[in-house]
């Protein structure tokens, strides 16, 4: 992983078929500005907004390729020019001839170049027109061998900032008698607890309460609940990584959303906060209910 300069820009560029839009949902995924298609005369008036004084603009990449016709000719000196000036990246997709034509022959979709001859001579062609930008390239990627997945991960390794957390991680209470939470990911029942709702000194109260938060976390079960909970997550979560799906929602319900789950939750979200890599939001969906 890299720190990104604050006037960072990427020129994602390749062959096409090698996996440019999945590069740029990657890093829009990341927190990145991205401009698809752009004229490579664009470039100039896009670093002058990132590096004005006073502009919190986030670091910026910029697809360019051959779409862009006799426009694309003029990139190498535009990049030159631009690297006096800002921090300027130029980021490289390359795939084998094979990998190419199968990815072509799935979305039965003609080559850019490839006019009236076949699909290899459009990629020949382009191979051709972007010899002189792949040696001036700084990353190389090959995505002959990669799903998309794979190749987001890629790209999540060598561009999020260090530090940064690989998989954001919502834990959500509720009440079961409200109905599941339908963007849920796993979903874990509380009500295998003593509902403090019969306590009448905790009903008022909710798992928000340390006395509440004890009496639930007393409980037998509670704690040997969370740990292996915990300890089943752990490969979880470092899969959905592997699998670039950076965004999970795990919630636990009770019957009313107020004692139990949220409870179990402020604890669970103590224990995965201590995971490196993992960044915690806690939601409490019916805390407050009626």
């Amino acid at each position: 992983m890299t720190d990104s300069p604050a006037h960072d820009v990427l020129i994602v560029t390749g062959m096409s078929g090698a996996g440019r839009s999945t590069v740029a949902n990657a890093l829009e995924d990341l927190g990145w500005y991205v401009v698809d298609n752009l004229p490579p005369q664009m470039l100039r008036p896009l670093v002058d907004l990132a590096v004005h004084p006073g502009n919190q603009l986030p670091t910026i990449a910029a697809v360019v390729d051959v779409r862009g016709g006799r426009l694309f000719a003029d990139l190498r000196a535009v990049i030159d020019e631009l690297r006096d000036r800002a921090t300027v990246r130029v980021l490289f997709l390359e795939a084998t001839d094979a990998a190419l034509v199968r990815r072509f022959e799935q979305v039965r979709r003609p080559h850019p170049l490839q006019a009236d001859g076949t699909l290899l001579d459009g990629i020949g062609r382009e191979r051709e027109r972007m010899l002189e930008v792949r040696e001036l390239s700084d990353i190389i990627i090959d995505t002959s061998e990669f799903n998309i997945h794979q190749l987001a991960s890629t790209v999540a390794e060598i561009f999020s900032p260090e530090g940064a957390a690989t998989v954001r991680v919502t834990l959500q209470s509720f009440g079961f008698k409200y109905g599941l939470p339908t963007d849920a990911d796993m979903v874990a029942d509380a009500r295998f607890l003593p509902n403090p709702f019969w306590q009448e000194h905790l009903r008022a109260l909710t798992g928000l309460d340390d006395t509440v938060s004890d009496y639930v976390l007393g409980q037998d079960g509670a704690r040997e609940f969370i740990g292996r909970y915990v300890a089943a997550l752990q490969p979880v979560l470092r899969g959905y990584v592997r699998e670039n799906k950076r965004n999970a929602t795990i919630a636990i319900g009770c019957t009313g959303g107020k004692h139990r789950s949220v409870a179990l939750i402020e604890d669970l979200a103590a224990h995965l906060r201590g995971l490196p890599g993992v960044a915690v939001t806690v939601k409490h969906r019916d805390l407050g209910r009626e």
